[in-house]
């Protein structure tokens, strides 16, 4: 039987894929609105998606964990900026709430969590100690 620790990276994954492929559906819709937006939206897309392929590939790599927080961190930042004051440049206006972008940014969240709690687990992990030959290290 797997346990809910097993699955704690396939949640960081799934939440990284779902955001990857919502933020890509929009590109086309943020492009015309302008280009920064909308190769904003793809550079996310890009980045949530090799992140949930590289957590796949390494699901407790710390590096990786700490990627995938970073990018969710991040991207619930840049739509608290957007909704609020608007991104300079790219989105001066505060954009509205969207019903989409609440249930990503849920999604997101979740992801966020478990791969902090996973880095926390990580973290406070013993490391093994090297045992070496008398004489070896001086």
């Amino acid at each position: 039987m797997i346990g809910h620790r097993e699955l704690e990276p396939d949640l960081v994954i799934v939440a990284c894929a779902i955001s990857a492929g919502i933020h890509a559906a929009l590109v086309p819709e943020h492009l015309a609105e302008g280009l920064g937006a909308g190769l904003g939206f793809a550079a996310a897309a890009g980045l949530l998606g090799g992140v949930a392929v590289a957590v796949t590939l390494r699901p407790h790599g710390t590096v990786l964990l700490v990627a995938s927080a970073t990018a969710l961190a991040g991207l619930i930042g840049s739509y608290a900026l957007a909704v609020t004051t608007g991104v300079p440049v790219l989105h001066p206006e505060p954009e509205p709430v969207g019903g989409l972008a609440i249930v990503t940014k849920a999604v997101e969240a979740i992801g966020l969590l478990v791969a902090v709690r996973l880095l926390r687990r990580t973290r406070n992990a013993t490391v093994p100690s090297l045992s070496f030959a008398k004489g070896l290290i001086p």
